[in-house]
């Protein structure tokens, strides 16, 4: 049951707004909202008098398609909302913002840094968005509209978004903080294959979700300067902060990006001592065994006058002989310190 606009109605919880294809929200500018059925109506139809109307569309749905098919959309908008590929930008024409945002992926068994796009067209009196995925930010921006506390202008809408997709980054970006402290105190200790995936992984995360943060951070704020006229002074210092937000989390992931390179140059400098050290060795076992190798392969040739081949006690000899020759080496490679 939905209340009428301006008494606080409340938003759909939000495992009921996942599942809609198509939802509707009719804000009335005074912090009330209304749920409406937006089947079989246009956005002109949906839009109020004052205020404006919030339709979120998930279009990977058949139905979903067919309503912004029907929604009497420039087709521009219509477009820029149902391209396959986007990143984040703002684009005003005229009265009219096509925006896109990124938010991270936290749908069971996805990946995080698998960002989830949301497409925004935004009009005098109304805000389309949409999306091919769940976004919890989208859900949490919903359950947030308690009574008299509804998005008061398109500009509001935003920034509560912009703010939610912040909120929802900051602990996958925490959690790669904390990876990476493990991995720093691990590196000392030990190098082994698991370490270096995990080191990978990080750097591999930390590179895909920077790549989205700084250019949402140049959409707010390239919002947020532009001369509209249902954006407010309150609205821009929203998206101000939203903006510093996003670069906040962008700042973090470059230095997590530096301390994860870091790491690496301390594993490979591992590495290459740990192989240094086994060919020094295998240097040493080969300098060891060259004079002895000559030696007996001299006394070894099949021609005449080879001393001692008559001699019972020749190769014992030898063998003392060969013996005092290794001695004299370790003793002389230990005195280079070529031997621990």
């Amino acid at each position: 049951m939905t209340r009428p606009a301006g008494q606080g109605s409340l938003a759909p919880t939000g495992r009921e707004v996942a599942m809609d294809e198509v939802t509707a929200f009719v804000m009335d500018g005074a912090g009330g909202a209304e749920a409406v059925a937006p089947e079989g109506r246009r956005v002109a139809d949906l839009a109020p008098a004052t205020g404006f109307v919030w339709v979120g569309v998930d279009f990977s749905s058949p139905a979903g398609l067919q309503w912004l098919q029907e929604a009497g959309l420039d087709p521009i908008a219509f477009a820029a909302l149902t391209a396959e590929e986007t990143r984040p930008r703002c684009t005003v024409h005229g009265e009219m913002v096509l925006m896109n945002l990124r938010g991270v992926n936290l749908n069971p068994g996805a990946e995080p840094e698998d960002m989830v796009s949301l497409r925004l067209c935004v009009t005098d009196h109304a805000i389309v968005s949409c999306r091919r995925r769940p976004l919890h930010a989208l859900d949490d921006v919903r359950e947030g509209m308690r009574p008299a506390r509804a998005p008061v202008t398109q500009g509001d809408l935003i920034a509560r978004i912009a703010l939610r997709l912040a909120d929802r980054a900051e602990p996958v970006v925490a959690t790669l903080n904390e990876r990476l402290d493990d991995l720093e105190e691990a590196v000392g200790a030990r190098v082994d294959g698991d370490l270096r995936r995990e080191l990978a992984d990080v750097r591999r995360v930390s590179s895909v979700l920077r790549r989205f943060m700084f250019p949402q951070r140049d959409a707010l704020t390239t919002l947020e300067i532009e001369e509209l006229g249902w954006l407010t002074n309150r609205d821009r210092s929203r998206l101000r902060e939203a903006a510093e937000r996003v670069t906040r989390l962008g700042e973090d992931l470059d230095a997590i990006r530096d301390r994860a390179q870091v790491v690496r140059d301390q594993v490979v400098d591992i590495r290459a001592e740990a192989m240094n050290r086994q060919m020094l060795v295998l240097s040493v076992v080969a300098a060891i065994f060259l004079p002895l190798g000559l030696l007996t392969g001299l006394l070894g040739i099949n021609v005449g006058g080879v001393p001692g081949a008559d001699v019972p006690w020749a190769f014992w000899a030898v063998c003392a002989l060969l013996l005092t020759i290794c001695g004299f080496q370790i003793w002389l490679f230990r005195r280079l310190r070529l031997l621990g």
